[in-house]
């Protein structure tokens, strides 16, 4: 199993369609600066929680800041059992474009 790399478009559709939990994986300065709506903050000091805490057949979304990081991020949730897994292209920085 592995993750699916998405278009910003594509993130946008899902987000307005679907029920998916959305994570920013960025810092917690430019978390709070401005994220998606609706999206959570997991950060190194609590992944531990919300892995044991999310059900893992639910799709998650990840983002970084220009889509580089959250590739590893999200190869990280699929090995740890996550079943749908999105990476969104070009981060934060390219959602915000539009």
């Amino acid at each position: 199993m592995s993750f699916q790399c998405i278009s910003v478009d594509e993130a946008k559709k899902i987000v307005d369609e679907n029920n998916l939990t959305i994570i920013d994986i960025r810092d917690y300065n430019s978390f709070s600066q401005g994220h998606i709506d609706n999206a959570i903050h997991v950060e190194n000091l609590d992944i531990d929680s919300f892995i044991n805490k999310k059900n893992k057949s639910e799709a998650i979304l990840i983002y970084c800041y220009h889509g580089n990081s959250s590739k590893s991020a999200a190869n990280f949730f699929v090995q740890h059992g996550f079943e749908k897994v999105l990476s969104m292209d070009e981060g934060y920085s390219g959602w915000i474009k539009d």
